[in-house]
């Protein structure tokens, strides 16, 4: 029995069922989980000195095959729908009994962590796993607590991930062979048949998602977050493949986080004490910040090198185009230590407009800015999935539907209180196409974006002259230092405007047939605030 650091372990796996176990590694450091993994021919080093991996056959999370367990706690509070699936207490113990049986003889890896950077809302977390690189993961993407605090850590949540820990869905509930099932009753989250290590990330997401606002009066967002240096915070809404967390790594700014935030009294905090960011293109020219934390320490997932070296192909999506690589947050050299800020002065909602029709900023009021809080629109463009052959459109409530076990508008509604309380700006950002649609028109450099961005963080555009748009009623600026005045209204960049007209409406449309469902818990000023066709 091999183990490290300042607790033995085996007492709190006997007591969570796990026997019989062959090694238990005990909150072993990034270099050991690395060899480790290297040892067992389960990764290999990039020239930069990062753990490269492939997850093997699940690359993304499988949204139709995470459950939450209904009983008591969760059956008249969580809002089940297409993204949270019940299961039953029976089959959840089912699944316990045969995960925890599945380490019997294996080696195993534990870590201590916690969530949350604000100690007064703190969630220490106990995650197990089959895989030396998962607890790395583990290690970069939650709090590390120090050696004194190991030895009176109390775990308020357990992780057990086993991906060769396979379910039958003929006795067990599940769909397929795979599951990550949520248990706020036991304070678990089980996860079988799956390397994707962003199953581990998102299960914390969702239970902090269910108890901060419901037992503790704080938006969890979706977001990421920075501070200047006068201390004024921003928080960036978006979607994958946005430009969340490009665009909050700002080295004039402090990173507070990439993706995980709760909003309190007080302020803004972090979740998580590390970044999953996407690395699919991933240039040190336009992403210089990231692009420098992919060294030792950090873990690559199902990336492909140049032939013949270790060098990243960032280039190459020929595993999935979700490549990812996690690291923690003193990888980047301005984060902010601890990782809170005050209540936010700027809020950004980031959309990849690929029909190219929305303005690349704009400012929205706040009946506007609930209205598309509550769409969560992008569009993928075409390429990114199987089967795309042109723009798609993607609405996903609070810009993170899937993790949300509440229903959007109680989130929405704890959003719309803080931005009228402290007199938020609220902008919409389009990081996606002008010009034309995708195959048409060219993406908004990004250069633009950040000066834009930046210009509505200094109060540049405080005293600009704004107009309306006409459909969606956005203000959108005539002028911004440092941009060509013609690319702010997107009608100007079309040389055929008929055809914008027409695409404009057809968003339009979309945008109206997808609030549908939100309608009957929105107030009037939400309502007011759809577009016009």
């Amino acid at each position: 029995m091999q183990m490290s650091s300042v607790r033995n372990p085996v007492a709190d796996l006997r007591e969570l069922g796990i026997e019989n176990v062959s090694n238990v590694y005990y909150q072993l450091s990034p270099e050991k989980l690395a060899e480790q993994t290297i040892a067992r021919k389960q990764g290999e080093y990039a020239d930069t000195g990062a753990l490269a991996v492939n997850t093997g056959e699940y690359t993304g999370r499988s949204p139709k095959d995470k459950f939450i367990v209904k009983d008591n706690i969760t059956t008249d509070t969580v809002n089940w729908n297409d993204f949270n699936l019940p299961i039953s207490a029976e089959n959840f113990d089912r699944l316990y009994s045969r995960i925890t049986r599945y380490f019997s003889g294996k080696d195993v890896w534990v870590r201590d962590c916690y969530a949350c950077a604000d100690q007064d809302y703190r969630v220490n977390i106990k995650v197990i796993s089959e895989l030396p690189w998962a607890s790395l993961f583990a290690y970069n993407m939650f709090l590390r607590p120090t050696e004194e605090e190991l030895e009176y850590m109390h775990t308020d949540w357990t992780v057990i991930q086993a991906p060769g820990c396979l379910a039958d869905p003929a006795t067990d509930g599940t769909r397929q062979q795979n599951f990550s099932v949520v248990n706020f009753t036991k304070k678990m989250i089980i996860i079988g048949g799956s390397a994707y290590t962003g199953e581990i990330k998102k299960g914390i997401f969702t239970i902090l998602n269910f108890v901060l606002p419901h037992d503790k009066n704080v938006l969890s967002m979706h977001c990421s977050s920075n501070i200047g240096e006068k201390g004024d915070t921003a928080v960036f809404f978006g979607l994958s493949g946005t430009g969340k967390t490009t665009l909050s790594a700002d080295p004039a700014r402090k990173l507070i986080g990439d993706d995980e935030h709760g909003w309190t009294s007080t302020g803004v905090f972090n979740f998580e004490g590390g970044c999953y960011a996407k690395c699919i293109d991933l240039s040190e020219e336009k992403e210089p910040q990231i692009f420098h934390a992919v060294r030792e320490g950090a873990l690559l997932e199902n990336i492909k090198f140049f032939p013949g070296t270790h060098t990243v192909n960032y280039a190459d999506c020929s595993i999935t185009e979700n490549t990812r690589v996690s690291y923690p947050l003193y990888h980047i050299d301005n984060a902010q230590e601890p990782s809170v800020g005050g209540i936010p002065k700027n809020i950004f909602f980031l959309t990849c407009d690929a029909y190219g029709v929305l303005p690349p900023i704009s400012r929205l009021s706040p009946g506007q800015a609930m209205y598309q809080f509550i769409s969560g629109y992008t569009a993928k463009v075409a390429g990114t999935e199987a089967g795309i052959t042109e723009p798609k459109s993607t609405f996903s409530a609070c810009f993170g539907a899937p993790f949300l076990p509440l229903h959007p508008a109680q989130y929405a509604q704890m959003l719309g209180e803080r931005m009228r309380k402290y007199n938020v700006n609220v902008w919409l950002i389009n990081t996606g196409w002008t010009g034309g649609a995708y195959g048409t028109g060219n993406r908004i450099k990004l250069s633009y974006t950040r000066t834009m961005i930046s210009a509505a963080l200094n109060g540049q555009l405080d005293k600009a002259a704004f107009h309306a748009h006409p459909v969606f009623g956005f203000q959108i600026p005539d002028n911004c230092p440092g941009i060509p005045d013609h690319i702010l209204d997107p009608r100007n960049t079309w040389e055929n405007k008929a055809a914008y007209d027409a695409q404009l409406n057809d968003l339009a449309g979309q945008f109206i047939r997808n609030f549908e469902k939100y309608a009957g818990a929105a107030d009037k000023e939400i309502l007011d605030a759809a577009p016009k066709i």
